[in-house]
């Protein structure tokens, strides 16, 4: 029943945003048929299951201990607020979270691997929302998760926002000209997020946020002028096929760990 629903509202996911990218693209010669889309779809179609297996493990460990932690008063009261104001708070707290696990894995190396798949898009569009490695998102939708479950919020509440979420993340990457206008400085939108996909040195390492930019404007990594991007990617040598990506990250950490023993095994100058 479950893979009937996926399949449903992928459907509907693909019948909102193929014409949208059609009516009001960015990019107008780019065909929705563009390089790598199939690896795209892959990504689509199996991806959510090593997700959702992974958010269970790592969210259930931790809970196990955060209980400990948090006070039962603390419970009560969150969810004694209106269902209105806890889908604010639960906003709020989980794009904090997602923010700073986001900025992790652009500033640590061994993070960054798994991250530049995400990156290694060229041509953004809805599709190309979905080519995450599930390590990636698996360690980010926890930091994102865990602060919601553990501080007792309404399932009515996170589920508000993770619709919120789901939706917004297909935009944000969506070839579309859509702006926000002034709301652009309160809410995620293409500009705001086609810049954190430049592969443009002025841009490197901005725009963490999923939904929210003033925490990009608090943490002083908010780039957003009136113009779009010239070229997005990376300059990493990122694979193209999905089986491929998967073990990119796990190949050249092995390889990065090898340099220095190879460096020092290799006979010095005389």
């Amino acid at each position: 029943m479950s893979n009937l629903i996926d399949l449903k509202a992928i459907l509907i996911i693909a019948l909102i945003f193929l014409p949208l990218e059609r009516l009001l693209p960015l990019h107008a010669e780019q065909s929705p048929a563009r390089r790598h889309w199939l690896n795209d779809l892959v990504y689509l179609a199996f991806n959510g299951i090593l997700i959702k297996l992974g958010l269970l493990l790592v969210i259930g460990f931790a809970m196990l201990a955060v209980h400990r932690v948090v006070p039962d008063s603390v419970t009560a009261a969150v969810q004694s607020q209106p269902v209105w104001l806890q889908a604010i708070e639960v906003l709020v707290i989980a794009d904090t979270g997602f923010y700073l696990a986001h900025r992790a894995f652009h500033a640590v190396p061994f993070l960054w691997r798994f991250h530049s798949i995400h990156h290694s898009i060229e041509e953004m569009d809805w599709l190309a929302a979905h080519r995450v490695h599930p390590v990636d998102q698996i360690l980010t939708k926890s930091a994102s998760f865990l602060p919601l479950f553990a501080l007792g919020f309404s399932s009515s509440a996170i589920l508000i926002f993770t619709l919120i979420y789901q939706w917004q993340s297909l935009l944000i990457h969506s070839n579309t000209r859509i702006r926000f206008g002034p709301l652009k400085w309160l809410l995620a939108s293409p500009q705001f997020h086609h810049w954190h996909h430049a592969n443009q040195r002025e841009a490197y390492d901005k725009n963490f946020a999923g939904q929210l930019p003033f925490l990009d404007m608090l943490g002083g990594t908010l780039f957003m002028p009136d113009r779009m991007p010239d070229k997005y990617g990376v300059d990493d040598p990122v694979p193209h096929l999905y089986h491929q990506q998967l073990a990119y990250p796990f190949v050249a950490n092995a390889a990065a760990l090898a340099q220095p023993r190879l460096a020092a095994e290799s006979p010095k100058d005389s």
